[in-house]
C-alpha cells in the first residue's frame, strides 16, 4: 500500500486504518492522521446532520492530484484518504487522512496540505440539515486562504 483513496458510505475504523499504514512499513517512523467528524453546530446554527455527494471518477482524480502534489513537496511514504458520502449523523466520521514518512515534519506538513486542498479542490458537495432547514455549503474564505498559503 502506497497511496489509497476510498469514497464510501460506510464508516471506518481509525485503528484499522492506522494499522494498514504501519503494516510491513519499517522505513517510516512517523504516522500522522486526521479525522473529521460531523459537528452539531455551524455558523451559529444547530446542525442535526450532513448529506454529502460527489462526482465519481472526478473526485478520485482530484484526490490523486492532491496526493501527487504532496509527494512532490515532501519525502513521504504512504497516504490513505477516506471520504464518506451520503447521510451522516452528528458525531459520525466524515474524512480520514493518514500520512507516513521517515520523520514527523514531512508527515505533519503533508497531512495538513492534503486536508487544506481536499476542502477546496475535491468535488464534494455538502448539505447541512439545520434548525432553519437544509442549506448547501460552499468552501469558506478561511479554507481558501489556508490553501493559498501552500502556493
Amino acid at each position: 500500500m502506497n497511496n489509497s483513496i476510498s469514497i464510501q458510505t460506510k464508516d471506518f475504523s481509525l485503528a484499522d486504518e492506522v494499522a494498514l499504514l504501519e503494516q510491513d512499513n519499517e522505513i517510516d517512523g512517523a504516522v500522522v492522521t486526521f479525522t473529521g467528524r460531523v459537528r452539531n453546530q455551524n455558523e451559529g446554527l444547530k446542525v442535526s446532520g450532513l448529506f454529502l455527494e460527489h462526482y465519481p471518477g472526478m473526485t478520485e482524480l482530484s484526490l490523486e492530484k492532491i496526493i501527487t502534489s504532496a509527494k512532490e513537496r515532501w519525502n513521504i511514504g504512504r497516504i490513505k484518504i477516506i471520504h464518506r458520502v451520503g447521510q451522516l449523523k452528528i458525531g459520525e466520521q466524515i474524512v480520514f487522512v493518514g500520512v507516513t514518512s521517515k520523520h514527523r515534519q514531512d508527515a505533519f506538513a503533508a497531512n495538513e496540505f492534503i486536508m487544506d486542498f481536499l476542502k477546496v479542490k475535491a468535488p464534494f458537495w455538502k448539505k447541512e440539515l439545520t434548525e432553519e432547514g437544509e442549506k448547501w455549503l460552499g468552501a469558506r474564505s478561511t479554507d481558501n486562504d489556508k490553501a493559498k498559503q501552500w502556493c
